[in-house]
């Protein structure tokens, strides 16, 4: 699906059909039907900050309507948003929509990322995206209202990836779910659709230069920028990053959004994997994805590797690619009620 259909179809699915501005909201939300006001008696969202090993994490925290922290105690969930991705866009739609259905959730900017803090900035490890996961989860064990033995795990795209990362030694999720997974360590290491597996070691020897000039003269090396002419978009091989650029600079575009990483950050990603020990992970899991989408074989692969539950699902969007079931609003409906039905029956 190249640019001006995909474009029509984001268009179409956004109120009036027009785009999302950070500026036109109080928190600088970019999901449609966004809270724009804290009503008593309705889901709330309440950013907060926390430290996490020295790091300040900016979080979102949303509250059901009936949220009565004194007299009842509620399910959590922890969204972890995608690779560029912020806790405004994607992570915090459905960090609402659980809400709406019940549950506290937390969706927080990645260390390094977003308003988080963490120097050099956009160093994307997956160490760090993984403890960010656990300090989700260490803030809203915690948080008013939360019943610490009902917390589940949700990621979107990277965030899936890396919460399957999170849930290998993670007990404290009782339940794991993941939407269009996108398993940073092989794209990076081997290209999108293992297409780049002959440059592997010249990546690895650039990744190298780039730490080492860091060292000798503090200048970091970045790579991933994505802001592209329509030109260039449509000249892209992949649904996935002509849709991405689509979604992420056109229609739910946000300042603190970028595909932009250092280049050392290489030298990590492409030695780790999510489905390293993924039989690590013996909770509840259910993993959904597009039927249409070209990320999907990230998905199945990870599904087949995860046999240290047999409680697993997966579940396919009819229709759906990628980036299409981040917004569009009959993907994004199915994709709540699975989750409902998931969490309400294993939390």
């Amino acid at each position: 699906m190249k640019l001006k259909t995909f474009f029509i179809m984001a268009a179409s699915a956004i109120s009036f059909g027009t785009v999302l501005h950070a500026q036109d909201n109080p928190w600088g939300l970019v999901y449609e039907q966004a809270i724009t006001e804290n009503i008593p008696g309705k889901v709330n969202i309440h950013p907060v900050k926390y430290n996490l090993d020295g790091i300040e994490i900016a979080a979102n925290v949303y509250t059901p309507a009936d949220y009565n922290p004194q007299e009842k105690q509620y399910p959590a969930i922890v969204v972890a948003h995608p690779n560029g991705g912020t806790k405004e866009q994607v992570a915090g739609l459905f960090a609402q929509r659980m809400a709406e259905n019940g549950y506290i959730t937390i969706a927080a900017d990645a260390s390094y990322q977003g308003a988080s803090g963490g120097e050099p900035r956009h160093t994307d490890r997956p160490a760090n995206r993984i403890n960010d996961i656990h300090g989700m989860a260490d803030y809203i064990s915690t948080y008013p209202g939360v019943d610490p033995q009902r917390i589940g795990a949700f990621g979107i795209c990277g965030g899936g990836g890396y919460t399957l990362g999170a849930a290998k030694s993670d007990k404290r999720f009782k339940a794991v779910a993941t939407l269009s997974m996108f398993n940073s360590g092989r794209v990076r290491r081997n290209g999108f659709m293992d297409s780049a597996m002959p440059t592997i070691q010249n990546r690895l020897k650039e990744a190298s230069d780039a730490r080492e000039k860091r060292v000798a003269t503090g200048e970091i090396v970045f790579t991933g920028d994505m802001n592209l002419t329509d030109e260039e978009i449509e000249k892209l091989p992949f649904d996935l990053y002509c849709e991405g650029a689509i979604y992420y600079n056109r229609t739910h575009a946000h300042p603190n959004s970028t595909f932009r990483y250092t280049m050392e950050s290489l030298m990590d990603l492409m030695t780790w994997d999510a489905t390293d020990q993924i039989d690590l992970i013996d909770a509840p899991l259910l993993m959904m994805a597009g039927n249409k989408a070209d990320t999907f074989y990230m998905t199945s692969d990870a599904f087949e590797k995860a046999t240290g539950t047999t409680d697993k699902e997966l579940f396919l969007i009819p229709g759906a690619t990628h980036i299409s079931t981040y917004f569009v609003p009959e993907y994004v409906d199915q994709e709540v009620a699975k989750l409902t039905e998931f969490f309400g029956k294993k939390l």
